[in-house]
This record gives C-alpha cells, sequence and structure tokens, in this order.
C-alpha cells in the first residue's frame, strides 16, 4: 500500500469529527446557560423568602407597640380583626405587605395574646408568604 492510498481513506474523517465535537460543545454550553439561569432564579426566591420574613416580623415588632405600648398605657383591643396590617413603602421592604392577627387566652389570672402575622413580597412566580407567630403575656 502506498502512502497516497492510506491519505485517499482517511479523508473525510476530519469532517464527522468536527460535527461531533462542535455538538459536544454545544450541549456543554447549553447546559452551563440552564444551570446559571436556574440559579439565578432561586438567588431571587431567595431575596423575595427574606424580604418576607422581615416584612412579618416588623408586622410583629409594630403590632406588639399597639397591643403593649412601652409607654405603660393602655393598648389595643385583640378583638380587632385585622389587628394591623400594613403595606411598605421604605427600602428594604417596598411592595412587600403584612397582616398580623391577635386572638388571646385567659388562664386563671393570667392573659396570653397569640398575634400571627403573614408577610408577603413580590407578585406572581416570583411572590414569596412567611408567616410568624408569637406568644405574649
Amino acid at each position: 500500500m502506498s502512502p497516497e492510498q492510506g491519505v485517499l481513506r482517511s479523508a473525510g474523517f476530519g469532517l464527522p469529527a468536527a460535527i461531533f465535537v462542535i455538538t459536544v460543545l454545544a450541549l456543554i454550553i447549553a447546559s452551563i446557560s440552564a444551570l446559571t439561569l436556574r440559579s439565578a432564579e432561586s438567588v431571587a426566591t431567595v431575596i423575595q423568602s427574606q424580604r418576607a420574613f422581615y416584612s412579618a416580623e416588623s408586622g410583629i415588632q409594630l403590632a406588639l407597640n399597639l397591643l403593649l405600648p412601652p409607654d405603660g398605657s393602655a393598648g389595643r383591643s385583640c378583638t380587632t380583626s385585622p389587628f394591623y396590617s400594613q403595606s411598605f413603602s421604605v427600602a428594604g421592604l417596598n411592595g412587600c405587605s403584612t397582616s398580623v392577627s391577635c386572638r388571646s387566652v385567659t388562664d386563671g389570672s393570667h392573659t396570653f395574646y397569640f398575634l400571627t402575622s403573614s408577610g408577603s413580597c413580590g407578585n406572581g412566580s416570583e411572590q414569596a408568604q412567611r408567616q410568624l407567630e408569637v406568644m405574649v403575656q
């Protein structure tokens, strides 16, 4: 077999190899792109979740000030429904809202208050909601 025949037999092998390499690289790029997109979406969900938590926590703190004022004056009655609600327009909680409900239980000479705050931020598929409950005496 002469060297020229070997060259003729391997002719055309480069094109299928190049197509295979390009296909594999395209699949790798598509996978990395999808992974990056999912990662960005999960970060946005975590941020909305944290904002909803702080919205619910702020609602609890504001409701506690209404229920048991720090100056010792008479607080708001726990029978109001909802006990407290707020839409926030401050930096960090802009677009978030909270709604607090209150119920009281009297056990002998002690009255216990249960405050439940629901915080929500965002809308649609990016909406997050968190709920906190606090018991005070």
